[in-house]
Formats: structure tokens, C-alpha cells, sequence
């Protein structure tokens, strides 16, 4: 039988992340690491639960790879610190991806008790550009929209499992062997794209990514991180993603264009009455995308420090 070692990647205030841990230790998990990433109010010293600091705040994937290097366990359970397990979820989880290994899986994901996209296409410039723009916001969640954004239709996964290009990677179960095969996560996202870059490398090494719709686990959604350093995190993340596999200039170029039929969707709003300053969101629109371009490199910026968004 698998031995599973549960990792939790820690930012912010332990108590947010103590009934995920504590779900845990009535769960058939070997260990439960929390990886604390440098967090302001470290996490506190729990019976039962080896907890392993970094000496920065380097981000999401860093700080699986710290965990990881503790861990013992055939698979690694790696859990965002916001999430919410029922009872008998590790159990159905790993007898469900069982068929499946060696591969990447996971569970259906809510948020505020509707159902999140959790098994992805590989990215695309367009589906940055769709998700980039303002006039289709009205049409979030919609069947329309998820395909325009590269989000496998939910209606085509079967109960039983359907691999998928990519998972997100708030809760995924990961081979540990061919993890560390690999090098883990690549350090330099911060906090995005991170997962996708991990499945394109597992793929390679004839490992899949598998959703397993009958499994469900719930999902706070942005517990870890600053709402107003979140879009620049994901802009950054697109940008090593796109620098690392494809072609960055492509991706600039999908986003300015979005940002400049923003603009002139925000100018009829604004002539129309609405509270919107055309010209200032389209500055910040161009400043996310002009760091994003900086970053593509894979410089991380901590959770603490603000981007760096001057020309």
C-alpha cells in the first residue's frame, strides 16, 4: 500500500491553516509536513506535524520542493493551506488515481460551493488574451468563456477519471519518485504557472495529469496570498511559462491588444456614467505586462515587497 506524505505550503496566519492539518491526522497520511515560506507570524510548533521553514519568501513551488525534501511517502498529498478535507478524503483520493499511476491527480474543487475548472488546456496566447479582456467578464463561468480560456468542460469528464493536459495545483497527488526524478518544482515562478511547468516535465517522463470528478474538496481560494499583488503574480508566471516553452513576445503582444480594446470599452462605459478611469487602467494594464516581460526571466517577488512596475 502507498505511503502518502501530506505537504502544506504556510503563508500568513496559522490559524487559517490548523483545521486543514488538523482534517489530517485522522487521515491514513504517513507524515504531515507544513512548509512555511518565511511567513511573517511563523507557524507554531504541532504535535504530530514536522514543520520545515525557509529562510526567504520564494513562493508556491520553492516551498513544495522544501516540504518535498522531508517527505518520505510514496506520494506527496500537496495541499493548499485553505483548503477544507472531508472525512475519508486521502483514502478515496489515492484508490481513485490508483488505476491511474504513476500520475498527477486531483480532486473536483469548490469555491463558495460552486465547482471550480480544474482540468486545463496547455496555454495559449489567445486564451491569455480572453481572460485579459473586460468586455467578456460578464461571462465568467459560463460554457463560453471557461473554452475561450483553455478550462476543460466539466459535462466531459468521466466519473472514473479523464486525463488532461493540466491540473490546477491547489490539491494534487504526485508521484514522489518521478517528482524528484525530475527536480521538483522549478524555482523560478513565483507563484503561478509553476504547476503547469511540473506536468509539462512529468508528461514528458510518461507521467499524466488526471481529474477525478467524484472526489471533492473545498477551496477558500487566495488564503496565501495578497489580492492586490495576485493578477501581477499571474502575469509573471505566464511570462517564465511562455520564455521556458514557447514564445513571450507573442503573449506581450495578446495582452497589450486586450488592454487597448479595454480601454475603449472602459471610455464608452465612462461616457455612459460609470466610475471607471479609462486611462488610468489602461497605465496599469501596460505595467503588469511591461513587469510581466521583466520577469520572464524568473525573478520572484516576495509576498511583502511590492512589484517593481516603473519603467
Amino acid at each position: 500500500m502507498s505511503t502518502i506524505s501530506a505537504i502544506i505550503p504556510f503563508y500568513g496566519d496559522p490559524a487559517e491553516t490548523l483545521p486543514l492539518v488538523n482534517s489530517l491526522r485522522d487521515e491514513p497520511v504517513t507524515q504531515i509536513i507544513v512548509a512555511d515560506d518565511c511567513s511573517p507570524i511563523p507557524f507554531p510548533p504541532v504535535e504530530g506535524v514536522e514543520v520545515v521553514r525557509a529562510s526567504a519568501n520564494r513562493g508556491f513551488g520553492s516551498t513544495v520542493n522544501l516540504g518535498a525534501s522531508q517527505a518520505s511517502g510514496d506520494l506527496l498529498l500537496v495541499l493548499n493551506s485553505d483548503l477544507t478535507i472531508h472525512p475519508g478524503f486521502v483514502a478515496a483520493l489515492v484508490k481513485s488515481a490508483e488505476p491511474w499511476q504513476p500520475a498527477v491527480a486531483s480532486p473536483s474543487i469548490r469555491e463558495s460551493c460552486r465547482p471550480r475548472a480544474v482540468g486545463k488546456f496547455w496555454p495559449r496566447s489567445r486564451q491569455a488574451f480572453f481572460a485579459w479582456l473586460t468586455p467578456l467578464a460578464r461571462l465568467r463561468d459560463t460554457s463560453l468563456w471557461n473554452t475561450l480560456v483553455g478550462h476543460v468542460n466539466p459535462k466531459q469528464l468521466s466519473p472514473e477519471g479523464t486525463s488532461v493536459d493540466w491540473v490546477v495545483g491547489a490539491c494534487m497527488l504526485i508521484p514522489a519518485e518521478e517528482f524528484r526524478r525530475i527536480g521538483g518544482f522549478d524555482e523560478r515562478y513565483f507563484m503561478n504557472s509553476e504547476e503547469i511547468d511540473l506536468q509539462r516535465r512529468l508528461l514528458a517522463q510518461g507521467v499524466k495529469s488526471v481529474v477525478l470528478p467524484s472526489i471533492v474538496v473545498d477551496h477558500e481560494g487566495g488564503g496565501s496570498s495578497d489580492p492586490e499583488r495576485r493578477r501581477q503574480w499571474v502575469t509573471d508566471g505566464q511570462f517564465v511559462y511562455e520564455a521556458k516553452w514557447g514564445h513571450a513576445a507573442p503573449l506581450a503582444l495578446a495582452l497589450l491588444t486586450a488592454s487597448l480594446i479595454n480601454f475603449g470599452w472602459n471610455c464608452m462605459r465612462r461616457l455612459r456614467g460609470a466610475d471607471v478611469r479609462p486611462l488610468a487602467t489602461l497605465e496599469q494594464e501596460c505595467r503588469l505586462v511591461y513587469r510581466g516581460w521583466k520577469a520572464r526571466s524568473g525573478r520572484p517577488h516576495p509576498r511583502g515587497q511590492a512589484p517593481d512596475l516603473d519603467p
